[in-house]
């Protein structure tokens, strides 16, 4: 019995796959990631090697690096951040999507949406404001006139007030149910904008 157990032992040892799963520790240096980040209307990376990919998944925050362990995780709202490389960081803030770690050391980020968070600040200002006043009639809110000075962190905070209200009320499921989304979505956002 013992020599058919050493047998299976060393036979398992020496076909080994060359994919073997290290911990980040023990993950090779100058291995890359390779990484396809798509939007249903472009591709914001398209097979580019980086060194390591940070994002938000509803199992919890993960760092991915080269040989990570296959999976496929459901995106929550939150930053996606690439580390092209030592001295190049890119933040996205996506809204929702999945990734998919594969065993040949690529991953797959299909978000909804995804924003550049050094993009964000003037878009999201006048869209924001845009929203606030097309809503002042929905909710019952008067915003009389928003200034363009009007800051990103004071767009959310305010469109994250308006949020709660709106869970909180005494509406409708539907909308109570969709109230609760943005919230989680504001609070997401605003998380990655104190970053």
């Amino acid at each position: 019995m013992n020599v058919l157990t050493n047998s299976a032992r060393a036979a398992a040892v020496a076909f080994r796959s060359p994919l073997a799963r290290y911990y980040a520790s023990e993950a090779s240096v100058g291995e890359k990631l390779r990484l396809n980040f798509v939007v249903p209307h472009q591709s914001i990376y398209k097979n580019v090697d980086v060194q390591q990919v940070n994002l938000a998944a509803t199992s919890g925050d993960m760092g991915i690096l080269a040989n990570h362990v296959p999976t496929i995780e459901q995106l929550k709202p939150g930053v996606v951040e690439v580390l092209e490389n030592s001295t190049t960081v890119k933040k996205w803030f996506v809204s929702g999507g999945f990734a998919t770690i594969n065993p040949d050391s690529s991953l797959n980020i299909n978000a909804v949406e995804a924003f550049s968070l050094e993009d964000f600040s003037a878009e999201v200002r006048n869209f924001h404001c845009a929203l606030l006043i097309s809503n002042t009639t929905k909710r019952g809110f008067m915003y009389q006139s928003l200034p363009f000075s009007f800051s990103i962190a004071q767009a959310v905070k305010t469109g994250l007030a308006e949020a709660q209200r709106a869970a909180s009320s005494g509406g409708t499921e539907e909308d109570q149910a969709l109230a609760k989304v943005e919230v989680e979505v504001y609070e997401a956002l605003q998380a990655a904008l104190s970053k």
